[in-house]
């Protein structure tokens, strides 16, 4: 019985170069780790949110209310910012 290779073999050299491209990429970019952490603040911040309105709002409601909140906050942090350091925009 003859047996048939489907995957092509992979070589550690190439894997590892692949770990490194991947590496950098993720220290270059940091958008996709500030929405990670945001997402996961949301996470801790929408329940005191449900608690605090009382069960009046579903729970849906007030994630997307908590989400509308860090998005003002980091706005406006970001808008402070550039008013006073221009010159990096």
């Amino acid at each position: 019985m003859k047996r048939f290779d489907v995957r092509p073999p992979v070589l550690t050299a190439q894997i590892a170069e692949d770990m490194t491209e991947i590496w950098s990429e993720w220290r270059r970019q940091k958008l996709p780790l500030y929405l990670f952490l945001g997402l996961c603040f949301n996470l801790v911040l929408a329940p005191a949110v449900f608690a605090a309105t009382g069960g009046e709002m579903s729970r849906s409601q007030t994630y997307w209310l908590s989400a509308l909140g860090l998005v003002t906050i980091a706005l406006a942090i970001y808008l402070f910012f550039v008013m006073f350091v221009p010159e990096k925009f």
